[in-house]
């Protein structure tokens, strides 16, 4: 669990709605219901038309990731990669097979099978880093369809705001209706901001800080496999790949 995006968006919330409450608000004045149907509705489906549906629901799958990031940790995948290379220097290539067959890294097992499999390092590099950009690419754009909905949230909010000062206009001879009308006008400019700075922009970033070091440490593992093949000391390779651990 990552304490700092719980902890980011409670302090956030609980600042605007403290920050009310100090100059007099009430939270039922942050409360409108036609303001967020505009607002959520409106930039759900702007995202959805600008995106596939693949993507659309890769996005979501991910959107976990904020609070329930994936493991990774350099340090022990490090001192993984000097195992496959001491099993490999000890019982050759072919040693690798049992290790291969209870590998739970589906990236990392697919390139100990090609080591196993005596493939050349060129061909193990070029397959795997296709493998590696390709995952990467797919977990980005889930990740800018939310910087994308942090783009048309405040847009959207300002056309809630338009929306509720024309049912202002619209009602002058009735002051009565004049109220829920204003009101709808600056809570959807609220809402439209406060989803993109709080919430859309936020998740965008840090699930591409995610899928960054996420990216790191596969580049670690191709490095490690290439230099299993190339049969170089494992000392070596640990003094090699220790320079991941700087990033």
């Amino acid at each position: 669990m990552d304490i700092l995006s719980i902890t980011g968006l409670l302090i956030g919330i609980v600042a605007i709605i403290g920050g009310n409450a100090m100059e007099g608000g009430h939270l039922s004045g942050l409360a409108n219901g036609p303001a967020a149907v505009i607002v959520i509705g409106g930039t759900l489906g702007a995202a959805m038309l600008q995106t596939p549906m693949a993507t659309f629901k890769h996005s979501f799958s991910v959107l976990r990731w904020v609070f329930f990031p994936p493991a990774i940790d350099m340090k022990e995948n490090i001192d993984r990669v000097i195992h496959w290379s001491l099993t490999a220097r000890k019982e050759g290539l072919l040693g690798l097979e049992a290790i291969t067959e209870n590998e739970s890294d589906g990236f990392s097992r697919k390139g100990l099978q090609l080591l196993v499999d005596g493939g050349e390092p060129e061909s193990i590099r070029n397959i795997m880093e296709v493998e590696l950009i390709a995952q990467e690419d797919k977990h980005l754009h889930a990740a800018k369809v939310f910087e994308a909905m942090g783009g048309y949230s405040p847009t959207i909010g300002i056309i809630g705001a338009v929306m509720g000062l024309i049912h202002v206009m619209g009602n002058l001879a009735d002051p009565s209706k004049l109220g829920a009308g204003i009101a709808t006008a600056f809570v959807a400019t609220i809402y439209g901001v406060g989803l993109a700075n709080l919430i859309f922009l936020p998740i965008a970033a840090k699930l591409k800080s995610t899928i960054k070091a996420q990216s790191s440490q596969r580049e670690m593992v191709i490095e490690g496999l290439i230099a299993i093949a190339d049969g170089e000391n494992p000392r070596t390779i640990e003094m090699k790949l220790e320079g991941y651990l700087d990033q």
